[in-house]
């Protein structure tokens, strides 16, 4: 008897049939997906999703807020702000603004950073331009900021409401012609940074010495400021005090009480000679005592340990403690003037106008900050006295 089998037919593929297969439909499916990307990013149903969801945010914030927000983003430079999905700018939001909170929609359109960032200059007001005479109503309003900074305008007085700004840090007014600066900025408790460099100051407030949470105080070429009030030896914590180009005849008795000065600069004044007690700045490191009449050097300077660097002009000076030239950790600097420039001036009798004095020493600063920023960079100090010849009108 004869058996018969059943043929099975098994079925043979082409593997590198299959997957060109399926490569190619995940080409076409990741294409579709590229394009679909480049239709909603040219599309504004994003944006439009994104304002109205802020829409709704706002609904959740107090009219009070709103406002506030609105105010500040209106006075905010957010034309400058970086590109977003190639708009160099927020001018059409800015054009509607009359229509709603445009502006405050445009918000939402930054990322995180740029909020912060915002977020941080909402407490800073700025102001330059010498056509400013004034400042603008809507200060008074802000309260809250925590610095101003009002610079080269003809803004010759700060306002008494100052006291109302009790958030305030720092209050940076140089080159504005103040002829005088209120009492009430004694109220500024909170007050760390004040610079008040050339104006027309004759004299500083005693109420000043009320701020003693100040760290740093420039008072620089003011030229009429003789003497400063006792009153500022409250400052317990000032560490930088700049009193160059001024006309004290000596070291005011409230600087050497200020315990924690580190840089102290009374370069371009009047001095004849230094205090027996100089060394109660025992946290001293940098002295600045340039362009005086100075003829010695007290040997009290020997006791301050902390000091790293002085700076004087050895024109007329003919004594000098020897332990501060030979001491390794101190860079003495000594400055001599040009004797050609010295004589020409001496010839010419021409008087120099306040503005071009005032000129003169900014130039004179600029060249010491960089001479001395050069020094901070060398790893090891001079073990001698450092003679530098001026070749430039100082």
């Amino acid at each position: 008897m004869m058996k018969v089998t059943q043929a099975i037919d098994i079925p043979v593929y082409d593997l590198s049939l299959i997957r060109s297969l399926w490569e190619g439909r995940v080409k076409k499916y990741r294409q579709r997906q590229k394009k679909e990307q480049e239709r909603l990013e040219k599309s504004a149903l994003a944006r439009v999703n994104q304002q109205w969801q802020y829409r709704i945010k706002c609904r959740t914030m107090k009219p009070s807020e709103i406002s506030e927000l609105q105010e500040y983003l209106e006075r905010t430079p957010l034309s400058n702000t970086r590109n977003y999905n190639g708009v160099s700018n927020l001018q059409p939001y800015q054009e509607s603004l009359i229509e709603g909170n445009s502006i405050i929609e445009a918000y939402c359109l930054f990322d995180s950073d740029e909020k912060v960032q915002i977020e941080e200059q909402r407490y800073i007001f700025e102001l330059d331009g010498e056509a400013r005479t004034d400042l603008p109503d809507y200060i008074q309003d802000m309260t809250y900021l925590r610095q101003w900074h009002i610079r080269g305008t003809n803004i010759h007085k700060i306002p008494k409401y100052i006291e109302n700004f009790q958030e305030l840090q720092v209050l940076d007014v140089p080159k504005n012609g103040i002829e005088e600066l209120p009492t009430e900025i004694g109220k500024l408790v909170r007050l760390k940074e004040l610079n008040v460099s050339y104006n027309k100051l004759s004299s500083i407030p005693p109420e000043l010495g009320e701020c003693e949470e100040l760290e740093r105080l420039e008072v620089i070429a003011n030229l009429d400021i003789k003497e400063l009030p006792f009153e500022l030896s409250n400052l317990k914590k000032l560490t930088y005090l700049d009193l160059s180009a001024n006309k004290l005849s000596c070291i005011p008795v409230c600087v050497l009480r200020m315990s924690s000065l580190q840089w102290l600069d009374i370069s371009l004044n009047l001095l004849t000679d230094l205090p027996q007690d100089i060394d109660r700045l025992e946290e001293l490191q940098s002295l600045f005592l340039h362009k005086n009449k100075l003829t010695y050097l007290p040997m009290e300077l020997t006791n301050i340990t902390t000091l790293k660097m002085i700076v004087v002009s050895g024109d007329l000076l003919v004594c000098i403690p020897t332990k501060l030239c030979d001491n390794p950790d101190i860079k003495f600097i000594t400055l001599y003037d040009n004797p050609i420039e010295t004589q020409e001036k001496e010839e010419s009798h021409e008087k120099v106008e306040e503005e071009d004095e005032k000129v003169q020493n900014a130039h004179e600063k600029e060249f010491m900050e960089a001479y001395i920023e050069s020094l901070k960079d060398r790893e090891t100090a001079p073990t001698y006295t450092t003679k530098v010849s001026l070749s430039c009108l100082l």
